[in-house]
C-alpha cells in the first residue's frame, strides 16, 4: 500500500509541476556547450520562459512529457517512498537510543531513489526529449520527432534494443543519489526538529507540509548541477550504435564539467529558479505520503 500511495501522492503532485519542468529542461538544454554571449537566449529566466512558450508553442505545450511524467512519478517515488517507509518502520534508521541516525537514513534514500530511478530511467529520458521539443525559433538541445511516449519508447528499443533505453541510466545516478538522500534525510530530520520544538500541534499536516519545503530546496540546491548534466546527456543525439554522440571539442561532457565546458560556473545551475519552483511545489503532494513513512 505504501508503494500505491506514494506513487498516486507523486502524480498528484505532478500535474501541477510539469510545467515548472517543462520550463527548466529548456533553461537548462539552453547555450549547451556554448560560450555566454555566443548564443541566443530565447529563455531569460523562469518567467519569461512561461511567456515565450506560450506564445510561441501554445498553452499545451507547457503540459508536453505529462504522459511519461506521470508514469515516471509513479514508478520512480512509489519505488523510492515506499521503500523508504518499509526501513522506516522497521526500525533501521534509528540507534539503540531512539534518534534519527543521519547517515542510515541518507543511505536509505540513496538506495531507495537508486532503484526507483534506474527502473524509471527510459521513462524518463523520454519525458527529457517531449520536453525539450519545440517551434525552430525558441528551440534548444537536440530535437528528438517524438509524437508520443509509446511511440518513441517503441521505436528506440526497436533501433537500440534495451541499452538504448537505458541510455544515460548511469549519468542520471549521481543526480538521484544527492537527490534521494538529501530530500528524505532533510525532511527527517526537519520534522523531529520541528516537533521538538512544538513549532505546530503533535501529529499536524503543517509538520509534514514544513519539513517538504525545507528539504525541498536543501535538494534543489545540492542536485541542480548533476541535474543539467544529466538532462543533457539524455538529450544527445545518438549514432547509428545508439551511443550519445558528442562533438569532438567536448569528450569531456559526460561529467559535471560538460556543463562548464560551455557556460562557465553558472552552466552547472542552469535552471536552478525553476527546479527550485518545482520541488517546493512538488511538496504538498508528496508530504502526506512521507508524513505516514515517518510516523511508523
Amino acid at each position: 500500500m505504501d508503494f500505491l500511495m506514494s506513487g498516486l501522492a507523486a502524480c498528484g503532485a505532478c500535474v501541477f509541476t510539469n510545467p515548472l519542468e517543462v520550463v527548466k529542461t529548456r533553461m537548462q538544454l539552453q547555450g549547451e556547450l556554448q560560450a555566454p554571449g555566443t548564443y541566443q537566449r530565447h529563455y531569460r529566466n523562469v518567467f519569461h520562459a512561461f511567456i515565450t512558450i506560450g506564445k510561441v508553442d501554445g498553452l499545451a505545450a507547457l503540459q508536453k512529457g505529462l504522459a511519461p511524467a506521470l508514469l515516471y512519478q509513479f514508478l520512480m517515488n512509489g519505488i523510492r517512498l515506499g521503500t523508504y517507509g518499509l526501513v522506516e518502520a522497521g526500525g533501521y534508521l534509528h540507534t539503540a537510543e531512539g534518534n534519527l541516525s543521519h547517515s542510515r537514513s541518507a543511505a536509505a534514500g540513496a538506495v531507495a531513489g537508486i532503484m526507483g530511478a534506474y527502473l524509471g530511467s527510459p521513462i524518463y529520458m523520454v519525458k527529457t526529449h517531449l520536453q525539450a521539443q519545440a517551434a525552430s525559433e525558441i528551440a534548444v538541445g537536440h530535437q528528438y520527432k517524438h509524437q508520443g511516449m509509446f511511440q518513441a519508447l517503441t521505436e528506440i528499443g526497436q533501433k537500440h534494443g534495451l541499452v538504448g533505453l537505458w541510455r544515460g541510466a548511469l549519468g542520471g545516478l549521481p543526480r538521484v543519489i544527492t537527490g534521494s538522500s538529501t530530500q528524505l534525510c532533510t525532511f527527517s530530520s526537519t520534522k523531529d526538529l520541528l516537533s521538538q520544538w512544538e513549532v505546530f500541534p503533535p501529529q499536524s499536516w503543517k509538520v509534514a507540509l514544513a519539513a517538504a519545503m525545507v528539504s525541498g530546496i536543501a535538494v534543489v540546491l545540492a542536485m541542480t548541477p548533476f541535474d543539467v548534466a544529466s538532462t543533457r546527456l539524455y538529450n544527445q543525439p545518438t549514432d547509428a550504435q545508439g551511443k550519445n554522440w558528442v562533438p569532438k571539442s567536448s569528450a569531456a561532457s559526460c561529467s559535471v564539467s560538460a556543463s562548464l565546458l560551455g557556460t562557465k560556473d553558472v552552466g552547472i545551475m542552469k535552471g536552478q529558479t525553476g527546479h527550485q519552483l518545482f520541488k517546493v511545489t512538488q511538496a504538498p503532494g508528496w508530504s502526506p505520503i512521507l508524513l505516514g513513512t515517518q510516523s511508523g
